[in-house]
């Protein structure tokens, strides 16, 4: 098959549904130059001319799969090549969401009936963000803190007392990181400066981490989800090992840092209570200090980070000193670990992994993801990630319209033979570690083979 080529031209918009590649990357690509014999067509500018045009190369797969090294980068959107490689490092999702396509098609290759399924959801407005529903959640977070400050001031630091301000003090920072989600996928505010700041204060400010981290780990999530090993949240080896393939793999080549067999059962000991105390604090401080080609982000994000250490030794210092106030920030992150992981990780871990199957879009998030039964208690838990089916398939949607297009999405699926898989909540906490524990025998079965 050959792909046509497209002179350089800015700005021409990739398929809706491609949450990076689509919904933001949509300037400043410079497409291959072609260099055949020219063709005239008419023009009309202050009369009509004829004006030279060219007509354009065509490639085979085999010659665009060769373009895929950092230094080397070409996507075929729309049927059309593109030379990314020197725009890659202005990439909103970060230059590795790129590095991910190069080579490949990065059109979405949705049914007909998808792409009209987008035209209604435009239609109904589905994108439009209410500045209410997310300025209640955020009034919510800071009454929080607030509570948990005046508590300490009326009543002091007793143990009966801390262990209430603790209590406060998890709810705020896991709803803190629900909307810091919101804010690091939407357009909240008109002018993106806004979105910016919102996102720095919720996820640097509030939460203690870095936003570039997130960022960049986030959109390779999204583009590539469940991908081995291109999406970030499944590559948690040496410690765990998801799915069917990385165990096998990992089996055969006789590797053995743990027990796997055992790993459902060190998911709860280790992955439960250390994910956000350990594992994403030192991912954030690696980001910030370690990665050189960030540098100038990771300065602006260590003074946001900082910011909310000094936030608490103001607030909580009076009552339990320096120490005791790092001793409360880190209490406070190793219980709220279990909450967030199990949010995080429900909808992913028990669902398909595979190596790079360049399936379209909708099949590819549908079968990586799943929803969790809807109520008021599980929409707030969640953050409204228990609809993670609507939201990959729609990432920029504002998440109060997620159950607006269930039932579009659902009937889509049933149409085209796709499982749309919807659980009850601790069945898929359960179905977590059933998952582990499956890809833990496969990895013994391969280990032990002769």
């Amino acid at each position: 098959m050959k792909l046509e080529e497209k002179c350089g031209q800015n700005g021409s918009l990739v398929g809706g549904s491609q949450p990076h590649l689509g919904e933001e990357h949509q300037a400043h690509r410079k497409a291959v130059a072609s260099t055949r014999a020219e063709v005239y067509v008419k023009q009309e500018a202050n009369g009509k001319q004829e004006v030279p045009r060219k007509i354009l190369n065509t490639y085979t797969w085999q010659e665009i799969q060769r373009h895929n090294q950092e230094a080397d980068q070409w996507l075929v959107i729309n049927r059309k090549v593109y030379n990314v490689t020197g725009w890659a490092d202005k990439h909103p999702g970060g230059r590795r969401v790129l590095k991910h396509y190069a080579g490949e098609d990065a059109t979405s290759q949705l049914v007909k009936d998808f792409q009209e399924l987008r035209k209604t959801v435009e239609a109904m407005n589905m994108f439009d963000a209410n500045l209410g529903f997310f300025f209640l959640h955020l009034a919510q977070i800071l009454i929080l803190e607030v509570l948990a400050w005046l508590t300490l001031y009326q009543f002091g630091s007793g143990w009966r007392v801390t262990i209430f301000v603790t209590f406060l003090l998890i709810i705020s920072q896991a709803q803190s990181g629900f909307l810091q989600h919101d804010a690091g996928h939407l357009s909240i505010f008109k002018k993106s400066k806004w979105n910016h700041l919102l996102h720095k204060f919720l996820m640097c400010h509030l939460k203690g981490l870095s936003g570039n981290w997130w960022n960049d780990r986030h959109s390779q999530h999204h583009v590539k989800t469940n991908v081995y090993p291109k999406d970030p949240d499944i590559n948690m080896g040496p410690l765990f090992l998801l799915g069917d393939l990385q165990p096998v793999k990992y089996g055969k080549k006789k590797i053995k840092y743990i027990d796997y067999k055992k790993q459902h059962l060190y998911f709860y000991m280790v992955g439960l209570p250390l994910l956000m105390p350990a594992y994403f604090n030192a991912k954030s401080m690696e980001m910030m200090y370690l990665r050189k080609d960030w540098v100038c982000f990771s300065l602006q994000d260590i003074a946001w980070v900082s910011s909310f250490y000094i936030r608490h030794f103001i607030t909580f210092g009076p009552f339990y000193g320096i120490f005791g106030t790092l001793l409360l920030i880190y209490l406070v992150k190793f219980l709220e670990s279990p909450w967030i992981t199990y949010v995080t990780q429900m909808s992913h871990i028990p669902m398909k992994m595979s190596i790079e199957e360049n399936q379209d879009w909708l099949s590819t998030q549908v079968s990586a993801t799943c929803n969790i039964e809807q109520s008021f208690f599980n929409d707030w838990f969640t953050g409204h990630l228990n609809f993670q089916i609507e939201h990959h398939l729609f990432p920029t949607m504002p998440r109060h319209n997620y159950h607006k297009v269930a039932p579009l999405v659902r009937s889509l699926c049933a149409k085209h033979g796709l499982q749309y898989v919807n659980k009850p909540m601790l069945k898929a906490f359960g179905d977590i570690v059933r998952a582990l524990k499956k890809s833990g025998a496969l990895w013994k079965d391969a280990y032990y083979e002769t």
